[in-house]
């Protein structure tokens, strides 16, 4: 049986070794889920609303203990890893008060009554990213549950600890044996087999664009749903007429948090021209003052890199000639350390500036009026997220409503909430998640006539 060595990214140390799952092994846990989620279809919604608070009560119970998993395996600032582990909880809170509203319509037509159901899919594979492994996770089971679903989850093969614990706990509150699965394992094996299953009715993937795109082409051998939340490279737009001192303070959170790693991460910084040199004064200091080490430590902002290869990636995008402005520090020694990089570069088309780097790098690039914002903002596959700083609201509606990217935030960096819908425009993406319609993602929609005529 082949295994995986789960490593701290901060020490490189074995945390824990985690069995593979096998392509029979896929089939056997699928097999497994059609039965439970039978059961489960049939239970009073207030009863699943129940068991799903329950869940969310015993997560709530043992944050802690799940922010500690998302330290070791995942190199996250203990501070992230609190409010990921409360992140959970909440979805499961969210979704379990969204099952009794789960409701269809009465459409009025000639000769009788018209009435649509929700139906539940059946089985849904979450196949979640290494990035976030904890609450992406619950981004697809929560409200696949809640809708009626069983779930099969496949997480990252370097980080599936907290994944095999949030099952163990759903199932310590009562959520019935096989309805919520974890499937551990390589992404071409266990991923491969839970794409191509029959008994699989969705999957719910989030990672590279360069994987969505084989998914989805494997889905639709099958008409099989998809949902893809893939790469991006997002815009942080500073108009001259911004609070300067707020954006250029905002702006290292916006690339660095979680070192980087991040789909929505502003890693394009497009300043106007006007102010681009006294932006680049007080970006310097903000940059600098991160504080990069032990993840275990609350005044650490920056962990590591989650590999060695991901490192090697980030480095391939500043070559020794690159044109580093600012760069802050980071640990010698053991770990996949880089530290904070902001470059420079003369042409917009650099590989820096329009390709994903998923590390904490960003580049700077001056611009000269509105409409040359929005060219920049949109010269890129990717359309995610991004955002506007400005003091004019009827520019920030004008450029909210002409950037290409399914979230945008104005004097803020602020791209997810659980309650508000979350996707991406172009190569970013396929389908929304979260917010108040996550439940109906994942039912069929049943329509029904019933004939009043004699």
């Amino acid at each position: 049986m082949r295994e995986h060595h789960v490593l701290n990214p901060a020490t490189e140390e074995i945390l824990a070794t985690v069995a593979a799952s096998s392509e029979s092994d896929v089939d056997v846990a699928v097999r497994r889920a059609v039965r439970a989620q039978e059961n489960w279809a049939g239970v009073a919604p207030g009863d699943r609303a129940r068991l799903l608070h329950r869940c969310a009560a015993v997560i709530d119970d043992h944050l802690e203990e799940l922010a500690r998993l998302e330290v070791a395996e995942a190199g996250h600032p203990i501070a992230n890893a609190r409010w990921e582990a409360g992140n959970a909880r909440d979805l499961f809170a969210y979704a379990a008060g969204g099952v009794e509203r789960l409701t269809g319509l009465q459409i009025p037509v000639a000769g009788g009554v018209n009435i649509t159901t929700r139906e539940p899919l059946g089985v849904v594979a979450v196949i979640a990213p290494w990035n976030f492994p904890l609450p992406i996770a619950c981004w697809g089971a929560a409200p696949a549950l809640a809708a009626g679903n069983a779930v099969l989850l496949k997480p990252a093969e370097t980080t599936p600890l907290t994944a095999l614990r949030l099952a163990e706990l759903c199932r310590d509150a009562g959520l019935p044996e096989g309805l919520f699965q974890v499937v551990p394992g390589d992404g071409p094996v266990a991923g491969g087999a839970l794409v191509e299953h029959p008994g699989v009715a969705k999957v719910v993937f989030t990672g590279s664009t360069s994987v969505g795109r084989q998914i989805m082409a494997r889905c639709a051998e099958r008409v099989k749903r998809v949902t893809l939340e893939l790469g991006g490279k997002s815009p942080n737009i500073v108009f001259a007429d911004a609070d300067l001192d707020k954006a250029a303070a905002g702006a290292p959170a916006s690339f660095l948090d979680n070192t980087g790693q991040d789909c929505c991460a502003r890693s394009r910084i497009l300043v106007q021209r006007g102010v681009y040199d006294r932006f680049m004064e007080l970006l310097e200091p903000a940059v600098k003052s991160w504080r990069v080490g032990d993840p275990a430590d609350p005044d650490t902002r920056m962990g590591p890199l989650i590999s060695a290869a991901q490192r090697e990636r980030v480095r391939s995008y500043v070559p020794d000639d690159a044109p580093v402005a600012i760069r802050g520090d980071a640990p010698n020694g053991k770990g996949f350390w880089y530290p904070a990089t902001v470059l420079t570069p003369a042409s917009p088309d650099a590989p820096a500036a329009v390709e994903e780097i998923f590390g904490p790098v960003a580049v700077v690039l001056p611009f000269d009026d509105e409409a040359d914002a929005v060219r920049l903002a949109n010269a890129t596959s990717y359309g995610l997220s991004g955002s506007i700083w400005t003091r004019d609201v009827g520019r920030a509606l004008r450029v909210s409503g002409a950037v290409a990217a399914g979230n945008l935030s104005v004097n803020s960096h602020s791209s997810v909430r659980y309650w508000t819908p979350f996707g991406g425009y172009k190569q970013s993406g396929l389908g929304r998640e979260l917010g108040p319609d996550a439940l109906a993602a994942f039912t069929e929609t049943k329509n029904v006539f019933l004939s009043t005529e004699d």
